[in-house]
């Protein structure tokens, strides 16, 4: 075979194979977009982070201090659902029924709900019962550990969470919307201008920092 024909059939193998890659779900090794686990309790950012505006720091509170924003504990979970049992419909059905009846609503208490006291070691009037046991929560985003990234720094910057989480108070289910690759990354910081307090050096590119050793100490 001539080396021109080895060319054009190199070249056609690669174009190939990237409208394949383009037109499918084929990712490369390490890319995790789209994935979304089913989680141990089926919690609703799109309800408690889109409905009823609850800061994402408000549970993730470890973004704002250090490199990792952490799992909320189940406590952080009771500081409302210890009073919070049920949907408000349900509740407002128990409080018809119960005043239809003459009587005193009872408490009703949601299937997930119920998982939750269950962890926490409560029984059906709330109260500790056994150990509690951590929630098994499934991770979803996760990056190889020689890539560096901390939480706090993009927070102080005002970087929102949905740039790398995308429209997480939409999500019923949690799911990984961006590729979080190097060159995601990359791309996001070349377009990302310095503050102040991270000002590019004199006759440098007005962006921030793409240096190796900014991601891989």
């Amino acid at each position: 075979m001539h080396t021109s024909t080895k060319l054009f059939a190199l070249i056609a193998l690669l174009l190939g194979g990237s409208a394949i890659v383009a037109n499918s779900d084929v990712h490369l090794p390490g890319n995790h977009q789209g994935y979304e686990p089913v989680q141990p309790i089926a919690y609703s950012h799109r309800l408690h982070a889109g409905e009823i505006g609850i800061d994402c720091l408000y549970c993730h509170y470890g973004a704002a201090r250090s490199r990792h924003a952490g799992i909320p504990s189940g406590r952080i979970c009771m500081n409302c659902h210890s009073v919070v049992t049920d949907s408000f419909d349900n509740l407002v059905e128990e409080r018809q029924r119960a005043a239809a009846a003459g009587e005193q609503p009872k408490r009703t208490i949601s299937p997930e709900l119920r998982k939750l006291y269950d962890y926490m070691g409560l029984d059906k009037d709330l109260k500790p019962a056994s150990s509690p046991q951590p929630i098994p929560w499934v991770r979803v985003h996760h990056l190889p550990d020689f890539a560096f990234f901390d939480h706090s720094t993009h927070v102080a910057k005002g970087v929102a969470c949905q740039t790398c989480h995308g429209p997480i108070q939409g999500m019923e289910r949690v799911r990984q919307e961006k590729s979080l690759s190097m060159g995601w990354c990359i791309s996001c910081h070349r377009q990302s201008i310095p503050t102040p307090t991270c000002v590019a050096p004199e006759g440098e590119p007005s962006h921030v920092s793409t240096d190796c050793v900014s991601c891989h100490l």
